[in-house]
């Protein structure tokens, strides 16, 4: 054995994992039987799904009739032209599609006012099985992720010791962030108490993204956990949140997922304390709804619920498509597939809305957001790929198609605008054909402008319902009320999110459009990683991003100026927002911009003023954590010889050379050998490396030696 330490073997006590306990995870195939459902409900809760699936269905498809009844009556009262035919269709999937989302708001209305007159059982006595809580983190921020563990670790050692285990997952693949993370958690690591330990591993191979990060823990970790607790980097979760999926989980033998409601929290920028407030007032609403009618059958958002480690290995292994990405490969948006394999194993998904205290934070500005819905737009259409795949529940189906219409929904109505505009133009400029087919009257546009004004404002009030019905369930709840600020700031914070909404709606619109028109021409938007600091932008990126935007709702406005006043007036909802694209973006990211709102209350959240000890633990450990160091990753692990030591234990042991296969070359690894080989300085080094060198140089530990002559 060498006596060289850069290359000696790891000593247990700096090992950040546990010895390994694998549990097989096959990879499932698209195609498969379905199995029965394990899970039994009981025959209330059967009818009760039952005649929620009903009233969902009849509702939708009541309105939805109307509706296109409706539209017909107002495009023409002699002969329907092509175009008016066309947007007939796209308006007919619309109003379908903000049907279904109205008459699932108004069950969770109905459901929220009622008191739950059956409590959700949980296991009583010890928890008979450990959980390991999963964080998987790419490029992320640790200080928050840590302040986070230690908030929710310190709570947990004292309830349920010994029952409880945090894993954070890096994928990280940039060599700031990853000794950065190694610098932060390698405190957290050995300041844990043993009844809830924390351990910490970097993945390499960033193969299948997320899912993969996960399925790689289940195969090396899984068999001592016989369930997991999946959070997102920006998730914190109460002790007793935690303890009671715990307990639920324990207590369904038959279910292998249970979906928390998840809030959003902590948003200190105008846009994200208007989604925090739009998610905190509105969105347990529409939660009620959709969980009435999911029964077994539910969906999964990835984060911030538990699933059965074995359930998930025997089923969750994800196929792969046929094909390049953007359409095939591996699949990007895991979340909802991997519900639908543990519905076709038959395993129970269910979603539990009653649990409280579960978090997550939201991406900080317009343009933060619009990053995001790249990678998720992505993977969404991707799904409809799985759309008609052997085995499927028609629930997960209908979960798999409204994943899709999220953001084709924005395709739909951006044609149905620019189809209507175009009638429009028809009708103001083009010369009616007389004698185009045999009849006493030309072909010419006419509309019905009465029966076109009830429908807008039936329209109208269909996707305005959600919140109306929010905020309605607020204000009968005193004490959620008064959390809000009371009864007049939360009418008054309402009504300004319902205008931010507005203003924003159509910027997102034009841009789910282009992205995917991008994915359609085959572009895959990649793996990019999600900011966490407050959004703030400058002038100039805001209107490099949306001049495009801006452009477009001019040229709409003049268009529509040029046929008709009422027209430009119609058309106003929609230009004036892109109008703005720039100065809207601008002001929607950045904490001081969001503080003006929040000292006159608006968009308040009820854990504003009295946060939740977990959240109040959580920022108060951020404030005690030092601030992240700058400088290279390398000069870095120079200066510190015991996090190089705890760095270089956590890598796999070098291969001998007997052993070293052609296919484990490595040319960066090569490369960064050579010029740490020759380099006179730790500056010149770092000068001479590219990222991926430094990456392979900290990953090997004959490369890491060379860091000690530096020293």
């Amino acid at each position: 054995m060498s006596n060289d330490p850069a290359i000696a073997p790891a000593q247990p006590s700096l090992l950040a994992v546990p010895p390994e306990s694998p549990l097989a995870m096959p990879r499932r195939q698209l195609h498969e039987p379905r199995r029965t459902l394990r899970a039994r409900a009981s025959l209330a809760a059967r009818l009760k799904t039952l005649f929620a699936r009903l009233y969902i269905l009849a509702m939708t498809l009541a309105l939805a009739v109307y509706g296109s009844i409706e539209m017909y009556g107002v495009l023409s009262t002699t002969t329907v032209t092509v175009l008016q035919w066309i947007f007939l269709v796209l308006f007919s999937i619309n109003f379908t599609w903000i049907s279904f989302a109205f008459a699932q708001a108004t069950l969770g209305l109905a459901l929220s006012l009622l008191p739950r007159l059956v409590a959700i059982p949980g296991h009583s006595g010890d928890i008979p099985f450990k959980t390991a809580i999963l964080l998987p983190v790419y490029n992320e921020s640790p200080r928050s992720i840590a302040a986070a563990i230690l908030a929710m670790c310190g709570e947990l050692v004292t309830r349920e010791p010994g029952r409880f285990a945090f894993f954070i997952l890096s994928d990280s693949n940039q060599a700031e962030a990853w000794i950065e993370e190694e610098a932060v958690f390698r405190r957290v690591i050995l300041d844990a108490d043993a009844s809830c330990p924390v351990y910490y591993r970097r993945r390499a191979d960033n193969r299948e993204r997320k899912a993969g990060n996960i399925a790689d823990w289940v195969r090396r970790w899984g068999g001592d956990y016989e369930a997991m607790i999946i959070l997102d980097a920006d998730s914190i979760i109460s002790a007793d949140t935690l303890i009671t999926l715990t307990r639920r989980m324990a207590a369904a033998p038959g279910v292998g997922l249970i979906q928390s409601l998840p809030r959003i929290v902590r948003a200190t920028s105008l846009y994200g304390r208007a989604q925090q407030f739009a998610n905190q007032c509105y969105g347990p609403i529409y939660a009620r709804g959709l969980a009435a009618w999911h029964g077994l059958s539910s969906n999964f958002w990835g984060h911030n619920a538990i699933v059965r480690t074995r359930a998930f290995a025997e089923s969750c292994s994800l196929p792969l498509l046929r094909g390049r990405p953007p359409f095939g490969g591996a699949v990007l948006s895991h979340d909802f597939i991997e519900a639908a394999l543990l519905r076709r194993a038959g395993w129970g998904v269910r979603f539990d809305v009653d649990i409280e205290q579960s978090w997550e934070e939201a991406p900080p500005s317009l343009l933060d957001v619009l990053i995001r819905d790249r990678r998720w737009c992505q993977g969404n259409l991707q799904h409809s790929r799985v759309l008609f795949a052997r085995g499927l529940t028609l629930p997960t189906r209908l979960h798999l198609l409204t994943g899709i219409m999220a953001y084709v929904s924005a395709a739909f109505w951006l044609l149905l605008v620019v189809v209507g505009l175009t009638i429009a133009v028809q009708a103001s400029l083009v010369r009616p054909e007389y004698f185009a087919e045999p009849s006493l009257f030309p072909t010419w546009p006419v509309f019905d402008a009465e029966r076109a004004l009830t429908l807008f404002l039936v329209s109208m009030a269909v996707v305005l319902a959600p919140k109306a019905f929010g905020w309605l369930a607020a204000m009968v709840n005193i004490p959620l009320c008064l959390r809000f600020g009371g009864p007049i700031l939360l009418t008054l914070s309402t009504l300004f999110e319902t205008l931010l909404s507005a203003l924003y709606a159509p910027i997102l619109m034009v841009a789910q459009f282009h992205v995917i028109w991008a994915v359609f021409l085959g572009h895959d938007g990649g793996w990019n990683p999600q900011r966490r600091d407050d959004g703030a932008l400058d002038w100039g990126t805001a209107f490099r991003a949306h001049r495009g935007h801006m452009l477009f709702g001019s040229v709409l406005a003049v268009i529509a100026w040029e046929i008709s006043q009422p027209l430009f007036y119609w058309l106003l909802p929609i230009t004036l927002g892109l109008v703005l694209a720039a100065p809207l973006s601008w002001i929607s990211g950045g904490s001081r911009r969001g503080r003006a709102f929040a000292r006159v209350g608006l968009l308040r959240a009820p854990e504003e003023k009295r946060p939740a000890p977990v959240l109040a633990r959580m920022r108060a450990e951020l404030e005690r954590l030092p601030t992240a160091k700058a400088g290279s990753a390398l000069r870095r692990l120079a200066a510190d010889p015991a996090l190089l030591a705890w760095h270089q234990a956590q890598l796999k042991p070098p291969p001998a050379a007997a052993k070293a296969a052609l296919d484990d070359f490595d040319a960066a690894a090569v490369t960064a050998a050579w010029k740490a080989e020759h380099a006179g300085s730790l500056d010149e080094l770092c000068h001479w490396l590219e990222p991926a060198e430094t990456l392979a140089l900290l990953s090997h530990h004959e490369g890491l030696g060379r860091l000690q002559q530096f020293a």
